[in-house]
Protein backbone atom coordinates (compact mmCIF):
# COMPACT_ATOMS: atom_id res chain seq x y z
CA UNK A 1 0.00 0.00 0.00
CA UNK A 2 1.37 3.39 -0.99
CA UNK A 3 2.22 5.73 1.84
CA UNK A 4 -0.12 8.65 2.43
CA UNK A 5 1.28 11.98 1.23
CA UNK A 6 2.46 14.33 3.95
CA UNK A 7 2.53 18.10 4.34
CA UNK A 8 6.21 17.87 3.38
CA UNK A 9 5.23 16.30 0.07
CA UNK A 10 2.74 19.09 -0.57
CA UNK A 11 5.36 21.75 0.17
CA UNK A 12 7.86 20.08 -2.16
CA UNK A 13 5.29 19.77 -4.97
CA UNK A 14 4.18 23.40 -4.62
CA UNK A 15 7.75 24.71 -4.26
CA UNK A 16 7.07 26.40 -0.93
CA UNK A 17 7.96 25.88 2.71
CA UNK A 18 6.02 23.66 5.10
CA UNK A 19 5.11 26.81 7.05
CA UNK A 20 3.59 28.34 3.93
CA UNK A 21 1.42 25.25 3.37
CA UNK A 22 0.29 25.47 6.98
CA UNK A 23 -0.52 29.17 6.56
CA UNK A 24 -2.65 28.37 3.49
CA UNK A 25 -4.57 25.70 5.41
CA UNK A 26 -5.20 28.15 8.23
CA UNK A 27 -6.35 30.96 5.94
CA UNK A 28 -3.56 33.45 6.63
CA UNK A 29 -4.20 36.69 4.73
CA UNK A 30 -0.50 37.27 4.06
CA UNK A 31 -0.44 34.41 1.51
CA UNK A 32 -0.89 35.54 -2.09
CA UNK A 33 -3.61 34.12 -4.31
CA UNK A 34 -0.94 32.69 -6.64
CA UNK A 35 0.80 30.83 -3.81
CA UNK A 36 -2.50 29.62 -2.40
CA UNK A 37 -3.41 28.30 -5.84
CA UNK A 38 -0.14 26.39 -6.16
CA UNK A 39 -0.58 24.81 -2.75
CA UNK A 40 -4.19 23.78 -3.44
CA UNK A 41 -3.16 22.38 -6.84
CA UNK A 42 -0.51 20.28 -5.09
CA UNK A 43 -3.06 19.10 -2.53
CA UNK A 44 -5.37 17.96 -5.32
CA UNK A 45 -2.60 16.30 -7.34
CA UNK A 46 -1.27 14.35 -4.36
CA UNK A 47 -4.74 13.67 -2.95
CA UNK A 48 -3.51 15.03 0.38
CA UNK A 49 -6.00 15.14 3.25
CA UNK A 50 -5.11 17.66 5.98
CA UNK A 51 -5.41 16.50 9.57
CA UNK A 52 -8.33 18.67 10.59
CA UNK A 53 -8.29 17.47 14.18
CA UNK A 54 -4.68 18.53 14.61
CA UNK A 55 -5.39 21.87 12.98
CA UNK A 56 -8.35 22.61 15.21
CA UNK A 57 -6.42 21.62 18.34
CA UNK A 58 -3.63 24.01 17.39
CA UNK A 59 -5.95 27.00 17.58
CA UNK A 60 -9.45 28.09 18.58
CA UNK A 61 -11.14 27.24 15.28
CA UNK A 62 -12.97 24.04 14.35
CA UNK A 63 -12.50 24.88 10.64
CA UNK A 64 -16.13 23.86 10.08
CA UNK A 65 -18.81 26.03 8.48
CA UNK A 66 -22.44 25.08 8.90
CA UNK A 67 -24.84 25.45 5.98
CA UNK A 68 -28.54 25.30 6.85
CA UNK A 69 -31.23 24.59 4.28
CA UNK A 70 -34.72 24.87 5.79
CA UNK A 71 -37.16 22.02 5.27
CA UNK A 72 -40.56 23.72 5.07
CA UNK A 73 -42.53 20.50 5.56
CA UNK A 74 -42.07 17.28 7.50
CA UNK A 75 -40.38 14.66 5.34
CA UNK A 76 -39.41 17.16 2.67
CA UNK A 77 -36.18 16.66 0.72
CA UNK A 78 -35.99 20.24 -0.53
CA UNK A 79 -32.27 20.38 -1.17
CA UNK A 80 -32.43 17.26 -3.36
CA UNK A 81 -35.53 18.26 -5.36
CA UNK A 82 -34.43 21.68 -6.54
CA UNK A 83 -31.30 22.17 -8.67
CA UNK A 84 -30.86 25.62 -7.11
CA UNK A 85 -29.47 24.00 -3.97
CA UNK A 86 -27.06 21.80 -5.89
CA UNK A 87 -25.59 24.85 -7.62
CA UNK A 88 -25.29 27.04 -4.54
CA UNK A 89 -24.00 24.27 -2.26
CA UNK A 90 -21.38 23.32 -4.84
CA UNK A 91 -20.15 26.92 -4.95
CA UNK A 92 -20.14 27.18 -1.14
CA UNK A 93 -18.18 23.95 -0.76
CA UNK A 94 -15.55 24.95 -3.32
CA UNK A 95 -15.03 28.42 -1.90
CA UNK A 96 -14.92 27.12 1.68
CA UNK A 97 -12.28 24.57 0.69
CA UNK A 98 -10.18 27.29 -0.92
CA UNK A 99 -10.27 29.15 2.41
CA UNK A 100 -9.35 26.02 4.39
CA UNK A 101 -12.81 25.17 5.74
CA UNK A 102 -15.08 22.17 5.45
CA UNK A 103 -18.87 22.09 5.52
CA UNK A 104 -21.50 20.58 7.75
CA UNK A 105 -24.73 20.68 5.71
CA UNK A 106 -27.98 20.41 7.60
CA UNK A 107 -31.44 20.11 6.08
CA UNK A 108 -32.88 20.94 9.46
CA UNK A 109 -36.57 20.54 10.26
CA UNK A 110 -38.49 23.72 11.15
CA UNK A 111 -38.94 22.93 14.83
CA UNK A 112 -35.26 22.28 15.50
CA UNK A 113 -32.84 24.89 16.84
CA UNK A 114 -30.17 25.66 14.28
CA UNK A 115 -27.96 27.41 16.81
CA UNK A 116 -28.02 24.35 19.07
CA UNK A 117 -26.55 22.43 16.16
CA UNK A 118 -23.83 25.06 15.76
CA UNK A 119 -22.87 24.88 19.43
CA UNK A 120 -22.83 21.08 19.51
CA UNK A 121 -20.56 20.95 16.47
CA UNK A 122 -18.49 23.95 17.54
CA UNK A 123 -18.96 25.61 14.15
CA UNK A 124 -16.88 28.66 13.28
CA UNK A 125 -19.77 30.21 11.37
CA UNK A 126 -23.10 29.55 9.68
CA UNK A 127 -24.56 30.23 6.25
CA UNK A 128 -28.36 30.08 6.46
CA UNK A 129 -30.25 29.79 3.17
CA UNK A 130 -33.88 30.90 3.21
CA UNK A 131 -36.24 31.91 6.00
CA UNK A 132 -36.23 30.65 9.60
CA UNK A 133 -38.38 31.16 12.70
CA UNK A 134 -38.03 34.60 14.25
CA UNK A 135 -36.44 33.21 17.41
CA UNK A 136 -33.52 31.99 15.30
CA UNK A 137 -32.57 35.57 14.43
CA UNK A 138 -33.06 36.73 18.00
CA UNK A 139 -30.76 34.02 19.33
CA UNK A 140 -28.29 34.63 16.51
CA UNK A 141 -27.98 38.24 17.64
CA UNK A 142 -27.15 37.05 21.14
CA UNK A 143 -24.67 34.48 19.91
CA UNK A 144 -21.06 35.12 18.95
CA UNK A 145 -21.26 32.70 16.03
CA UNK A 146 -20.83 34.64 12.75
CA UNK A 147 -23.87 34.31 10.48
CA UNK A 148 -24.50 35.11 6.82
CA UNK A 149 -28.04 34.96 5.45
CA UNK A 150 -28.76 34.01 1.85
CA UNK A 151 -32.15 34.87 0.34
CA UNK A 152 -33.60 36.30 3.52
CA UNK A 153 -35.19 39.64 4.38
CA UNK A 154 -35.37 39.03 8.11
CA UNK A 155 -34.16 41.95 10.21
CA UNK A 156 -31.16 41.84 12.49
CA UNK A 157 -28.42 44.22 13.54
CA UNK A 158 -25.64 41.65 13.19
CA UNK A 159 -26.75 39.48 10.27
CA UNK A 160 -24.74 39.78 7.07
CA UNK A 161 -26.77 39.13 3.94
CA UNK A 162 -26.37 38.08 0.29
CA UNK A 163 -29.40 38.20 -1.97
CA UNK A 164 -31.00 39.69 -5.06
CA UNK A 165 -33.78 42.28 -5.14
CA UNK A 166 -36.58 39.72 -5.42
CA UNK A 167 -39.35 42.31 -5.68
CA UNK A 168 -37.62 43.97 -8.61
CA UNK A 169 -36.91 40.57 -10.19
CA UNK A 170 -40.58 39.60 -9.93
CA UNK A 171 -41.52 42.94 -11.46
CA UNK A 172 -38.99 42.48 -14.27
CA UNK A 173 -40.35 39.02 -15.12
CA UNK A 174 -44.01 40.04 -15.10
CA UNK A 175 -43.23 43.18 -17.07
CA UNK A 176 -41.51 41.05 -19.71
CA UNK A 177 -44.68 38.99 -20.16
CA UNK A 178 -46.83 42.11 -20.23
CA UNK A 179 -44.60 43.61 -22.91
CA UNK A 180 -45.21 40.46 -24.99
CA UNK A 181 -48.94 41.19 -24.89
CA UNK A 182 -49.97 38.89 -22.03
CA UNK A 183 -52.57 40.22 -19.59
CA UNK A 184 -53.91 37.02 -18.02
CA UNK A 185 -50.76 35.84 -16.21
CA UNK A 186 -50.85 33.04 -13.64
CA UNK A 187 -48.27 33.00 -10.83
CA UNK A 188 -46.90 29.66 -9.56
CA UNK A 189 -44.91 29.81 -6.33
CA UNK A 190 -43.81 28.03 -3.19
CA UNK A 191 -45.06 28.77 0.29
CA UNK A 192 -45.75 32.49 0.75
CA UNK A 193 -44.00 33.36 3.99
CA UNK A 194 -43.39 36.80 5.43
CA UNK A 195 -39.88 38.01 4.58
CA UNK A 196 -39.46 35.12 2.11
CA UNK A 197 -38.40 35.43 -1.52
CA UNK A 198 -41.69 33.99 -2.82
CA UNK A 199 -43.65 36.79 -1.16
CA UNK A 200 -41.26 39.40 -2.56
CA UNK A 201 -41.50 37.98 -6.09
CA UNK A 202 -45.29 37.99 -5.82
CA UNK A 203 -45.14 41.64 -4.73
CA UNK A 204 -43.11 42.46 -7.86
CA UNK A 205 -45.64 40.61 -10.03
CA UNK A 206 -48.45 42.67 -8.49
CA UNK A 207 -46.56 45.91 -9.04
CA UNK A 208 -46.00 45.08 -12.71
CA UNK A 209 -49.69 44.36 -13.24
CA UNK A 210 -50.60 47.62 -11.54
CA UNK A 211 -48.13 49.60 -13.65
CA UNK A 212 -49.75 48.17 -16.79
CA UNK A 213 -53.28 48.88 -15.61
CA UNK A 214 -54.04 45.15 -15.39
CA UNK A 215 -56.16 44.03 -12.43
CA UNK A 216 -54.64 41.59 -9.96
CA UNK A 217 -56.67 38.39 -9.57
CA UNK A 218 -55.77 36.20 -6.60
CA UNK A 219 -57.38 33.21 -8.36
CA UNK A 220 -54.40 33.21 -10.72
CA UNK A 221 -51.97 32.68 -7.83
CA UNK A 222 -51.12 29.01 -7.23
CA UNK A 223 -49.23 28.45 -3.98
CA UNK A 224 -47.50 25.11 -3.44
CA UNK A 225 -44.03 23.75 -2.81
CA UNK A 226 -40.80 24.57 -4.63
CA UNK A 227 -40.53 21.25 -6.43
CA UNK A 228 -41.24 19.67 -9.81
CA UNK A 229 -44.44 17.88 -8.75
CA UNK A 230 -45.94 21.05 -7.34
CA UNK A 231 -45.37 22.83 -10.64
CA UNK A 232 -47.16 20.00 -12.44
CA UNK A 233 -50.05 20.11 -9.95
CA UNK A 234 -50.44 23.86 -10.37
CA UNK A 235 -50.50 23.45 -14.16
CA UNK A 236 -53.24 20.82 -13.90
CA UNK A 237 -55.24 23.08 -11.59
CA UNK A 238 -54.90 25.98 -14.03
CA UNK A 239 -56.07 23.84 -16.95
CA UNK A 240 -59.24 22.98 -15.00
CA UNK A 241 -59.86 26.48 -13.63
CA UNK A 242 -62.53 28.85 -14.89
CA UNK A 243 -60.06 31.74 -14.57
CA UNK A 244 -57.84 31.17 -17.59
CA UNK A 245 -54.37 32.49 -18.43
CA UNK A 246 -52.22 32.93 -21.52
CA UNK A 247 -48.96 32.77 -19.57
CA UNK A 248 -47.47 31.38 -16.36
CA UNK A 249 -44.81 33.14 -14.33
CA UNK A 250 -43.21 30.50 -12.10
CA UNK A 251 -41.22 31.84 -9.15
CA UNK A 252 -38.65 29.02 -9.56
CA UNK A 253 -37.40 27.12 -12.59
CA UNK A 254 -38.23 23.75 -11.02
CA UNK A 255 -41.88 24.84 -10.85
CA UNK A 256 -41.79 26.01 -14.46
CA UNK A 257 -40.26 22.72 -15.63
CA UNK A 258 -42.95 20.72 -13.84
CA UNK A 259 -45.60 22.95 -15.39
CA UNK A 260 -44.22 22.56 -18.94
CA UNK A 261 -44.25 18.78 -18.55
CA UNK A 262 -47.86 18.74 -17.31
CA UNK A 263 -49.06 21.07 -20.05
CA UNK A 264 -47.40 18.97 -22.75
CA UNK A 265 -48.87 15.72 -21.37
CA UNK A 266 -52.35 17.23 -21.63
CA UNK A 267 -51.76 18.37 -25.20
CA UNK A 268 -51.14 22.05 -24.44
CA UNK A 269 -48.24 23.29 -26.55
CA UNK A 270 -45.65 25.62 -24.99
CA UNK A 271 -45.61 28.40 -26.09
CA UNK A 272 -48.31 27.92 -28.74
CA UNK A 273 -51.17 27.38 -26.29
CA UNK A 274 -49.63 28.83 -23.15
CA UNK A 275 -46.37 30.62 -22.36
CA UNK A 276 -44.21 29.67 -19.37
CA UNK A 277 -41.50 31.77 -17.72
CA UNK A 278 -39.18 30.60 -14.95
CA UNK A 279 -36.93 32.10 -12.32
CA UNK A 280 -33.31 31.16 -11.44
CA UNK A 281 -31.81 30.10 -14.81
CA UNK A 282 -30.75 26.66 -13.63
CA UNK A 283 -28.45 24.85 -16.04
CA UNK A 284 -31.28 22.48 -16.99
CA UNK A 285 -33.47 25.41 -18.13
CA UNK A 286 -31.69 25.58 -21.48
CA UNK A 287 -32.29 21.90 -22.21
CA UNK A 288 -36.02 21.70 -21.43
CA UNK A 289 -37.91 21.92 -24.77
CA UNK A 290 -38.50 24.52 -26.10
CA UNK A 291 -35.88 26.20 -23.86
CA UNK A 292 -37.08 28.05 -20.76
CA UNK A 293 -37.23 31.84 -20.77
CA UNK A 294 -36.29 32.80 -17.23
CA UNK A 295 -34.89 35.33 -14.77
CA UNK A 296 -31.16 34.74 -14.43
CA UNK A 297 -29.63 35.15 -11.01
CA UNK A 298 -25.99 34.46 -10.11
CA UNK A 299 -26.53 31.37 -7.97
CA UNK A 300 -22.89 30.31 -7.73
CA UNK A 301 -21.87 33.89 -7.00
CA UNK A 302 -24.30 33.94 -4.08
CA UNK A 303 -22.51 30.97 -2.59
CA UNK A 304 -19.05 32.39 -3.22
CA UNK A 305 -19.91 35.79 -1.75
CA UNK A 306 -21.54 34.18 1.29
CA UNK A 307 -18.37 32.24 2.11
CA UNK A 308 -16.11 35.25 1.55
CA UNK A 309 -18.23 37.39 3.86
CA UNK A 310 -18.47 34.66 6.50
CA UNK A 311 -14.71 34.02 6.53
CA UNK A 312 -14.09 37.75 6.87
CA UNK A 313 -16.56 37.87 9.74
CA UNK A 314 -14.86 34.91 11.45
CA UNK A 315 -11.47 36.57 11.22
CA UNK A 316 -12.75 40.06 12.11
CA UNK A 317 -15.14 39.77 15.08
CA UNK A 318 -17.44 42.77 15.28
CA UNK A 319 -17.42 43.33 11.51
CA UNK A 320 -20.06 45.92 10.63
CA UNK A 321 -23.23 44.40 9.16
CA UNK A 322 -22.98 44.08 5.40
CA UNK A 323 -25.59 43.38 2.74
CA UNK A 324 -24.81 42.66 -0.89
CA UNK A 325 -27.49 42.63 -3.59
CA UNK A 326 -26.55 40.82 -6.79
CA UNK A 327 -27.96 41.77 -10.22
CA UNK A 328 -30.56 39.87 -12.28
CA UNK A 329 -31.50 39.82 -15.97
CA UNK A 330 -33.90 38.11 -18.36
CA UNK A 331 -32.66 35.19 -20.48
CA UNK A 332 -34.85 34.69 -23.55
CA UNK A 333 -35.33 31.21 -24.95
CA UNK A 334 -38.37 29.62 -26.55
CA UNK A 335 -41.09 29.22 -23.92
CA UNK A 336 -42.78 32.64 -24.24
CA UNK A 337 -45.00 33.58 -27.18
CA UNK A 338 -45.08 37.19 -28.32
CA UNK A 339 -48.82 37.85 -28.65
CA UNK A 340 -48.13 41.19 -30.29
CA UNK A 341 -45.96 39.65 -32.99
CA UNK A 342 -47.48 36.17 -33.04
CA UNK A 343 -44.19 34.30 -32.55
CA UNK A 344 -42.08 32.85 -29.73
CA UNK A 345 -39.08 34.54 -28.18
Amino acid sequence: MAEKPTITDVAREAGVSIATVSYVFNGKKSISAETRGRVMAAVEKLDYVPNLSARSLSGNDSLLIGVCVPQTEQGSALMFQNGFYGEILGAIEYEARIHGYHLLISGTNPEESYLDLARKRDLDGIIAIGVYPSEFYTKAGQSRIPLVLVDSYCPGQHNHSIRIDDTYAGFLAARYLLDKGHRAIAFFCGQLRDDGVMRKRLDGYKQALQSAGTPYNEKRVYEGRVEYQSGAESAKALMCAQTKATAVLAAADILAIGAVSAFEKEGWRVPGDISVMGFDDLEIAQYVPPGLTTVHQQIAQKGKKAVELLVQSIKEPGLTKREEILPVNIVERGSVRDLKGGGAM
